[in-house]
């Protein structure tokens, strides 16, 4: 198959961009990858960092493997203005756009015809390095995937196939002198252009399973979990938020939360309900306690009977998140 009669099929499926490199090792990557998380920029996260040698050698994820299509597909849509007692979610966790990206896939592979294996939001492949190759985008200096149309707001897909596909020809675009996302970085996350230092991230510490540092909390908002600060001012990113101003919120997308439904639903509903959320072990209480934080940015004060009883809590993480947003909502008072 060529590589334009991979971007027709592609279209035809609804995927954004497509494009095919050859089945081969990611051996920079694999280098970069050992060599920061020996530096210890990944904190505690796992993912695809925890297994370099797997996850950086697509050749070995399929029998026979020959080529990794790699796919993206647009997620970006105007979200609302955030009301009064609502906290932010950002917008790849809208929708479950992962699950409509793995299912344009499966579909992929089956009009490709031999065996393939999709790979979507998953810790067997590096995603990005495989979309680079392919010419999907390039590597930002927030170490997003840039694309030329879409920006970075994609999610990406891989489908490693025994099917020769032609390469695609990689992007030769790059940020140039733009160093918008690392002076928006409100922690310095960003002060080495092209690599995040996770223990300084805002995103990594809503999903970290330890206690958000106190420094770090007032740069959070009202954001409950993630963090789309360096998204929000990349000049490539311009271009799709003009196209898409008009569109409305995909139906059953959430980009606000309740806050005071985040701190009083049950543990199991809250748990069900953000099961495509990532956070440690599947267990609310993080949820809750990002909640808390925003709910101390919020200057909401009809929040405080929903923040104070985890201030007398027994456990320790959610007890001192909540002292934390009581002292900023009202002194501790009332």
């Amino acid at each position: 198959m060529t590589s334009d009669e991979l971007a027709r099929l592609g279209e035809e499926l609804g995927i954004d961009v497509v494009g095919a490199a050859a089945a081969e090792p990611y051996a920079e990557t694999e280098r970069l990858i050992r060599e920061r998380r020996a530096r210890g920029l990944f904190a505690d996260m796992r993912f695809t960092m925890a297994q370099p040698e797997v996850s950086c050698h697509p050749e070995t994820l399929l029998p026979g493997a020959r080529t990794v299509v790699s796919a993206a597909l647009c997620y970006y849509a105007p979200g609302p203005a955030r009301g009064a007692g609502e906290g932010r979610l950002p917008r790849y966790t809208w929708a479950d756009h992962y699950a409509e990206l793995r299912v344009k896939l499966e579909a992929l592979g089956e009009r490709l015809g031999g065996r393939y294996r999709v790979l979507v939001d998953e810790n067997q492949h590096v995603d990005r390095e495989g979309a680079a190759r392919a010419g999907i985008g390039f590597y930002g200096k927030n170490t997003l995937l840039i694309t030329r149309t879409h920006g970075s707001w994609v999610v990406l897909g891989t489908l490693v196939t025994d099917v020769e596909v032609e390469p695609s020809q990689p992007l030769e675009l790059d940020c140039g002198s733009c160093t918008l996302c690392i002076e928006a970085c409100p922690t310095g996350a960003l002060d080495d252009p092209g690599v995040v230092d996770s223990t300084k991230c805002l995103s990594y510490w809503t999903q970290a399973p330890a206690p958000i540092p106190e420094p770090y909390r007032e740069d959070l908002g009202t954001q409950v979990y993630g963090c789309d600060i360096c998204q929000d001012v990349c000049p490539w990113n311009r271009g799709v938020e003009k196209r898409r101003a008009g569109e409305r919120v995909p139906e059953g997308a959430e980009p606000v939360v309740s806050l005071l439904d985040w701190l009083q639903v049950p543990d199991e509903e809250l748990r069900d309900r953000y099961d495509r959320l990532y956070f440690p072990r599947n267990d609310p209480r993080y949820l809750r306690r990002n909640a808390l934080v925003a709910a101390g940015n919020s200057a909401d004060t009809s929040l405080v009977d929903a923040v104070r009883p985890y201030a007398e809590s027994d456990d320790p993480l959610l007890r001192e998140h909540a002292e934390w947003a009581l002292a900023r909502l009202d002194g501790g008072a009332s």
